[in-house]
């Protein structure tokens, strides 16, 4: 339980309509789970439009209503409030309904069209090998520690969000790797969270379905290193024509790494088997035991991602093999 005037002091509304000095027990972007003294936020979707299920959850007595669009009746003992973008406040609520978790963790995003899922788990398992412990957000499973979760969406619904990281928090997780679809950013999902690190991969012909065109779908990308805060890290594959873009205004340290460029982070390929590669790190030679060009470039983006989270420069190198 929470009271909505401290809830709501992360969203600037544009207008309040009721009383704000009162108790919330959940919160919900579905109607249906949208119960008495609830606060409901009504987000514009793909799918549906959450503004049509006011009068709805209005009736159930729910405490209070978030929405873009204020309706033509109130209902009696129902607060409204009005705001510029109801996903974006769903995420800034539910950071706060949850009390800040990503603020109490070391959380770092991965985005690209490919390579997501590889960097992310090999980040989180790099982290477990180094001591730490470490939650993993994830299109193929979520974790906290060995715990694991099943998922159904790269990135989660914002609420779902937070309630993870805020159980990586209770079980004294340090550290959290995710997936940032392209999705996720353009939908606000990771609104209200902190990230420590961004770290970008490449970005190919996809969801254009869902974006429309290239640049669209480049430009939800680039929305998660515009929100980097000035204290995080941005990382970014500058072998691919859209590496530098992402890094045009973000306030996060820039960072670069690359196979055939002069950059922060250099790799190079020295033998390629069917068992393995022969790779360098910024000079030192490591045996891994992945093949293939993509698994190098994943590979030395996590690389770069450890030395820049601080981790020991020969551990990493150790368990780089």
């Amino acid at each position: 339980m929470k009271k909505l005037s401290q809830l709501i002091n992360d969203i600037q509304p544009i207008e309040v309509i009721g009383d704000t000095d009162r108790n919330i027990t959940s919160l919900a972007s579905d109607s249906r789970q949208a119960g008495k003294e609830s606060l409901f936020v009504a987000v514009k979707g793909t799918q549906t439009d959450g503004h049509k299920y006011i009068p709805v959850v209005a009736s159930n007595h729910v405490g209070a209503i978030v929405c873009e669009e204020l309706p033509s009746t109130y209902q009696p003992g129902v607060t409204y409030i009005k705001v510029a973008d109801s996903a974006e406040a769903l995420g800034r609520l539910a950071s706060a309904w949850y009390d800040h978790p990503s603020d109490k963790l070391n959380l770092v995003g991965v985005t690209g069209t490919n390579g997501k899922t590889t960097t992310a788990t090999l980040l989180y398992e790099m982290s477990r090998m180094l001591g730490h412990r470490t939650g993993l957000l994830s299109t193929v499973c979520n974790y906290i520690m060995d715990e694991a979760i099943p998922t159904s969406h790269t990135t989660p619904d914002p609420i779902t969000l937070n309630e993870l990281l805020a159980r990586m928090v209770a079980a004294r997780c340090t550290f959290a790797f995710m997936e940032v679809s392209s999705h996720a950013a353009q939908q606000r999902r990771i609104a209200g969270l902190r990230f420590r690190g961004g770290v970008f991969s490449n970005l190919t012909r996809d969801h254009l379905d869902y974006h429309g065109t290239v640049e669209n779908y480049r430009n939800a990308k680039k929305m998660f290193f515009d929100m980097l805060p000035s204290s995080a890290f941005a990382l970014v594959n500058i072998d691919d024509k859209s590496g530098l873009y992402m890094l045009q205004n973000t306030k996060a340290r820039k960072y670069t790494y690359s196979l055939r460029n002069d950059a922060d982070f250099r790799g190079r390929i020295r033998e390629s088997r069917l068992d393995g590669t022969l790779m360098s790190f910024n000079g030192n030679e490591v045996e891994v035991n992945f093949t293939g060009r993509f698994n190098a470039y994943n590979l030395l983006s996590v690389y770069g991602a450890s030395l820049l989270m601080g981790w020991n420069h020969e551990k990493v190198l150790v368990n780089m093999s």
